[in-house]
């Protein structure tokens, strides 16, 4: 017996040998042990070597130094024999091939008494120890460098650059949206400091950010929060720094720690702009004194719930976003002119025919957004245009003219009817969403939410009903929302607008937006089998699934990290935007909107958008763009030329910044 653990295990070798009838039968089926293969001489001498190889230095030595005199002493000895000046006896030949040898290994090749040969092959070795050993110093140098390099643990210095903390789902979108930032500078660093390997990093980042022209992008290894790592990427001396949210709210803290070994990398007198972003608001006040007066702290899912429910309010108000946020086309730009103080902002508003004024950003940093036409520019104030770039906005001294008779007036507004509301899914901003929804919907407005029967989804939509039941009815309807039998059962196409809503991402739960394709596939199979369209609002995680989801005209998808990921890009090179995003998303003050054109230009004609923008003008509202209904793509355009003039159809909407309804 045998014992393993505390356990008495029968041996394998008694067992074969017990007596009986059993061990007759093995012993007479048993088959001889074939013998062991005999190693042939060349595996044994291959096996010798190796084994002296195994010995250190000395034996690489002792067999470097034997291959060359095995081929260099028979090359000497030939070189000799067959020289013909060679001489006759065989020691001077002897002493011929020695000093040959002796040459071409360097080792002196001195001849004479053996003193001093003795001698001269010393002093060779002593050369060649010296010369092998500066080579090999060098060599080990260069090696160590380059493996530090390759490590990414060697220091930027730069000044200027960018510098981006973490690595995270909005890294593709930061880095690109960086590169493709059109500023005045000829030459762009960009560091990337992450708890990741170097190479992983390389190519985890996009095309577009590896091939970049002026750009350069350098990725450096490290623990943002390590004030060592931290130093690599010389943050003193950055224009900016991003640190990026972490994928999991509960690494919060994490972000926090970053911002405090970044608060004591840069001082108390710093100049450096931070833009950092946490998922949990639990988190956001941590965070913003951890980063101190000058950091920007992003509420990730508080931005999400707004722009879900944005779009949820005014179907196509997602393309809108994409595009003052992204810089491949129309952003918000500041304009310092010597020429704008003393001006109105009528005046300065009507001066820009290739751009639109929308506000004046102060020297304090705050902004004006939309601001009476009459208020006029102080001395230091810049004005806030929607334009191509930064350098496209020109001061004209004729103002765009228009046809007047063009111009026409909304009717009065309507009291808005009560809507019916469909959540499919839940997840951890599905609270925030709720709630901002009782707050902008009509009075008497309901809420259906189909969700999973898990306990916890069943109390919060509980605790969220019980919140909300002074404003808005809220019902639960247990349910899977990627099941098709699920949706028919509630009648989709019957809801004002419907919020389909992924999972919250989990280890080993495969990618959430999996469940939300499937059920954007019913919802469209729906819409297509009662012939009637509802606007559909989608919060994904991945925009690649976005281009893929099913779609139909007024769906709108919100791609909640990609547009966090621009909004950190856009204030990390303007800081007068916090205010302005901060007031556009919130539910009150001057937000977007889309609305009809016929409340503002005579439909059924042609005119140009400087009607438009009048007609906006004095109603107090600000004109930044157009949504054509007969478009073949979304017809969305914004920061038309003021010059420009088409065909206004009725179904057209303008897009606005105007004070909230």
């Amino acid at each position: 017996m045998r014992k393993e653990g505390n356990r008495a295990v029968p041996g394998q070798r008694n067992a074969a040998r017990g007596p009986g009838p059993d061990r007759t039968a093995a012993t007479a089926t048993a088959r001889p042990r074939p013998p062991y293969p005999t190693p042939s001489a060349e595996a044994r001498i291959r096996y010798w070597f190796d084994t002296t190889l195994t010995r250190g230095i000395p034996a690489l030595c002792g067999w470097l130094a034997l291959g060359c005199l095995a081929l260099v002493v028979p090359v000497s000895a030939l070189l000799v024999w067959t020289d013909q000046r060679a001489p006759a006896s065989l020691g001077a030949r002897i002493a011929a091939v020695w000093r040959s040898t002796g040459q071409t290994m360097r080792l002196g090749g001195e001849v004479g008494p053996p003193l001093r040969v003795v001698l001269s092959v010393l002093l060779a070795l002593i050369a060649l120890l010296y010369v092998s050993t500066l080579v090999s110093l060098i060599t080990t140098g260069l090696t160590d460098r380059l493996m530090a390099l390759d490590r990414g643990r060697a220091a930027i210095l730069e000044r200027g650059h960018t510098v981006v903390l973490g690595w995270s789902e909005q890294i593709p979108t930061v880095v690109s949206e960086l590169v493709a930032a059109r500023t005045g500078r000829r030459r762009r660093v960009i560091a990337v400091l992450a708890d990741k390997d170097k190479s992983a990093m390389e190519e985890g980042l996009p095309d577009t950010a590896r091939a970049t022209g002026r750009t350069r992008v350098l990725c450096r290894t490290g623990r943002p929060a390590d004030p060592a790592a931290l130093a690599r990427v010389s943050p003193a001396t950055a224009d900016c720094v991003l640190v990026l949210p972490r994928d999991d709210p509960r690494d919060d803290a994490e972000t926090v720690k970053t911002l405090l070994s970044l608060s004591a990398a840069l001082g108390e007198d710093r100049r450096v702009r931070v833009v950092a972003a946490v998922r949990d608001g639990r988190h956001l006040a941590a965070a913003r004194l951890a980063g101190g007066p000058r950091t920007t702290v992003l509420d990730v899912d508080d931005l999400s719930a707004r722009l879900v429910v944005d779009c949820a309010r005014q179907p196509g108000l997602s393309l809108v976003h994409q595009e003052l946020l992204d810089f491949a086309g129309h952003e918000f730009h500041t304009l310092r002119d010597p020429r704008l103080p003393g001006l109105t902002f009528e005046e300065a508003a009507g001066a820009c025919p290739e751009s639109i004024a929308v506000g004046i950003a102060h020297d304090d940093g705050t902004v004006t957004l939309n601001p009476p036409l009459s208020a006029r520019f102080r001395d230091d104030d810049r004005l806030l245009v929607i334009a191509r770039d930064e350098h496209s906005t020109r001061l004209s001294d004729l103002p765009v003219p228009h046809d007047p008779k063009a111009l026409t007036h909304a009717p009065p507004p309507a009291p808005a009817p009560a809507e019916r509301v469909l959540l499919l899914g839940w997840n951890r901003r599905a609270p925030r969403i709720v709630d901002q929804l009782s707050r902008r919907t009509p009075p008497g407005s309901t809420l259906d939410v189909v969700a999973g029967p898990r306990a916890a989804t069943t109390a919060a939509v509980r605790t969220a009903a019980e919140a909300l039941a002074p404003r808005m009815p809220v019902r639960h309807h247990p349910g899977d929302p990627a099941l098709r039998s699920t949706t028919d059962a509630l009648d989709p196409t019957g809801y004002d607008v419907v919020i389909v809503l992924g999972p919250d991402p989990r280890p080993g739960r495969g990618d959430p937006d999996d469940r939300t394709l499937l059920t954007l596939l019913h919802l469209r199979a729906a819409e297509e089998e009662s012939g009637r369209r509802v606007p559909v609002v989608t919060e994904m995680a991945d925009d690649r699934n976005r281009l893929i989801a099913p779609r139909a005209p007024g769906s709108d998808f919100v791609v909640s990290g990609r547009l966090v990921g621009l909004l950190m890009t856009q204030i990390s090179q303007n800081p007068h935007l916090t205010a302005v995003f901060e007031e556009l998303l919130a539910p009150a003050g001057n937000t977007l909107h889309l609305r009809p054109a016929a409340h503002y230009v005579t439909t059924g004609r042609t005119t140009s958008f400087a009607a438009v923008a009048a007609s906006a003008a004095r109603r107090g509202e600000c004109a930044i763009g157009y949504r054509s209904a007969t478009a073949a793509d979304h017809g969305m355009r914004l920061n038309p030329p003021k010059a420009h003039v088409r065909y206004w159809h009725a179904r057209d909407q303008v897009v606005l910044i105007a004070p909230g309804d």
